[in-house]
């Protein structure tokens, strides 16, 4: 699969959670990376498990927006972003395993019922008696 990274927008803000004083508040190291689905040129399918994986990652403009804030370097959550994004094409081209319709042996209908059996006479004895 061959990608464009043209269509990739990029923001950098200011990763301001947890420790690190004020200089945290001056420096923009988290990167926010945005990305038009239908721009990954997926088949339908692969776009529709892509936007359920997602989930609240895409807007009503149908962008995928993924944050990497872990680094203290732009670079390094750059690429962060980039490898959350991959990993999301990847999921999504793997279409899901059908699932093959078994019955339940012998045994287990056994021990089913073994176990109700046990619980019922539990409960009965709990019962007061008048």
């Amino acid at each position: 699969m061959k990608f464009d990274f043209k269509h990739l927008k990029w923001k950098a803000f200011a990763a301001t959670s947890g420790p690190g004083g004020q200089h945290v508040n001056k420096v923009a190291t988290a990167m926010e990376l945005r990305c038009k689905i239908k721009d990954l040129e997926l088949p339908e399918a692969a776009e529709a498990r892509l936007r359920a994986a997602a989930g609240k990652r895409v807007n009503s403009e149908g962008e995928l927006v993924l944050v990497a804030k872990e680094h203290k370097s732009q670079e390094r959550n750059r690429l962060e972003a980039i490898e959350k994004l991959v990993e999301f094409v990847l999921e999504a081209g793997k279409a899901p395993k059908k699932r093959r319709a078994t019955r339940p042996t012998k045994g287990s209908k056994e021990r089913r019922l073994v176990g109700k059996k046990k619980r019922s006479d539990v409960k009965k004895l709990r019962q007061g008696r008048e």
